[in-house]
């Protein structure tokens, strides 16, 4: 599948669903790739029941929106943990550290925004091989910067 760019001043981005790059995760999940830099990086989760989810972690040039598509999710802003269910939204500062995953029970479906964009395709494909045992978590701490996902337990 094509690489879809963020937004170019002056020029709208279009991607069908049919379009969209899609990588696999454990327990049924996948991210649907969007828009991947530019005015803002966008991506479909779908979270199984019983998947682990993202680990504490920060950014410290984006926002990160997460608006609840389906299903319900837990999230933890700083040292608060959050559920936020079906048509709710969570908006995460640069530098807060977050974490989230499917509330216990059930999956979610999540589409997250991250602006200003960061290219992070790369970023999505590495987690696919981690979660699928064929690669380690080491192989993303280099990319930290690149990224903007810092990990603050390592």
């Amino acid at each position: 599948m094509g690489r879809h760019r963020g937004q170019v001043a002056g020029t709208a981005l279009v991607v069908r669903a049919a379009d969209a790059e899609e990588v696999p995760l454990p327990r049924s999940g996948a991210f649907g790739l969007l828009a991947d830099g530019g005015a803002a990086g966008v991506n479909r989760l779908r979270l199984g029941a019983g998947s682990a989810g993202a680990p504490r972690h920060f950014h410290t040039r984006s926002t990160e929106l997460f608006y609840v598509l389906g299903g319900a999710a837990d999230f933890l802003l700083g040292t608060e943990p959050v559920r936020v269910a079906e048509g709710g939204l969570v908006l995460v500062p640069p530098g807060l550290t977050h974490a989230f995953g499917p509330a216990p029970g059930g999956g979610a479906e999540l589409l997250v925004v991250l602006t200003p964009g960061v290219e992070r395709f790369g970023y999505f494909r590495t987690l696919g091989r981690i979660q699928h045992g064929l690669a380690g978590f080491e192989e993303l701490l280099p990319h930290q910067d690149r990224y903007d996902v810092h990990f603050p337990e390592v």
